[in-house]
């Protein structure tokens, strides 16, 4: 037995309700607790006014409503805003929102460190310490939404999109992942739209295959390589899963998806894939997986460069005629804009201190040198791939 208190971020509204049956209170009770805690950002239960004195009663003490302590926030002069979590045991990690004029999105972090390794990031060269839990995860958003508001003196929503691009392999935390953003799409909690949701993967194939069937929100994957040879370099997970198999379940996943394309996220890195014949191997590769090419979007990325990758950005002029060649070939392809980059915030800089318990240094260190080899730009024409729009 435990005398440790139930943190409430932890549950989706089913997990709630049924946490409210065990108290012996109905599930209407739950949805109104859960409005409480998600919609109003309320943490004292004694403030919940609607909810029954005997309920208040039972939840203090046995439950509380708790994100993990800010050890920093940054701010950054484009408006972008980092916040640095303690979750624990020499860990931190790192959410940052970034404010547009038509939306404000929310990177979300799902583990302390990664265990992926991809070589162009700075939170895979930490490595990985550990899952976060569910309450972890939601906490981020229960925060962030609730802080702003304040800042910002509103009562609008203010985080329309949140984005599982923060530090971690999402689809490595399956389990916990799924309660959360069940929680950020449900009406009683934040509303958001599936197509609004995104979790990134660098192609975990097996949970991609589950989330189509548990929980299908918007699918990012990152590619970042046109051959399985240099993208095993980039990216070591692709030894498990090759680019071929990745994506004919990328394709499958579109049946489920909220959109009917795939993003592909594709860091621009200078002289390794960001090659006229790179392009063209792309689109040679998109055309192999459906007879208009697979429904998709192409993310282009500028590198953040980071001393320990050994990896320097493409030049910008690269990155806009390689996306031109992808444009041409009739596939949509927009240039990510670098966001809050004076405050590490920028995509590929999140590294929160974690505690490394999986070596990586010593695994870098083996992988140090990219061979790169010519790519074959030889695969038949089978037609443009059709445009989409976001």
């Amino acid at each position: 037995m435990t005398n440790t208190p139930v943190n409430l971020l932890d549950f989706d509204l089913e997990g709630l309700a049924a946490y409210c049956e065990t108290l012996g209170e109905k599930r209407f009770r739950a949805t109104q607790l859960f409005r409480w805690i998600h919609q109003r950002g309320v943490a004292d239960f004694g403030q919940m006014s609607d909810l029954a004195k005997s309920l208040r009663e039972k939840l203090a003490g046995r439950a509380t409503v708790t994100a993990p302590p800010i050890l920093s926030q940054h701010e950054s002069k484009d408006g972008t805003i980092k916040w640095l979590f303690d979750v624990g045991g020499g860990n931190a990690i790192e959410s940052v929102f970034i404010p547009e004029d038509d939306r404000g999105t929310l990177c979300v972090s799902s583990q302390a460190g990664c265990a992926v390794g991809c070589r162009f990031c700075s939170t895979g060269h930490q490595g990985f310490s550990r899952n976060l839990a569910t309450a972890e995860i939601v906490a981020q958003l229960w925060f962030a939404e609730h802080f702003l508001r304040r800042h910002l003196k509103t009562d609008e929503r203010v985080i329309s999109n949140v984005v599982m691009m923060g530090m971690g392999e999402p689809l490595q935390n399956y389990d916990r992942l799924v309660p959360a953003l069940r929680v950020m799409l449900d009406d009683h909690g934040y509303g958001l739209s599936r197509r609004r949701v995104t979790v990134s993967t660098s192609g975990v194939v097996p949970m991609i295959e589950r989330l189509a069937r548990d929980c299908p929100v918007a699918l990012a994957v990152s590619l970042h390589a046109p051959t399985d040879e240099l993208r095993s370099h980039l990216v070591p997970l692709n030894r498990k899963y090759p680019i071929d198999e990745l994506l004919r379940t990328c394709t499958a996943y579109l049946a489920a998806a909220p959109r009917d394309f795939i993003t592909f996220e594709y860091c621009m890195l200078d002289g390794v894939n960001d090659q006229p014949e790179h392009a063209q191997a792309l689109i040679a590769l998109m055309r192999r997986h459906g007879a208009d090419g697979l429904r998709c979007k192409f993310n282009l990325i500028p590198f953040n460069p980071f001393p320990q990758s050994g990896l320097t950005r493409s030049p910008t002029a690269r990155v806009l005629a390689f996306g031109k060649l992808l444009n041409d070939a009739g596939m949509v392809t927009t240039v990510r804009k670098t966001r809050g980059d004076d405050i590490d915030a920028a995509c590929g800089q999140l590294a929160g201190d974690v505690r490394d318990r999986t070596r990586v240094h010593e695994r870098m260190a083996r992988q140090r040198t990219i061979v790169l080899h010519p790519v074959p730009n030889h695969a038949p024409d089978q037609g443009a791939p059709r445009k989409v729009v976001s």
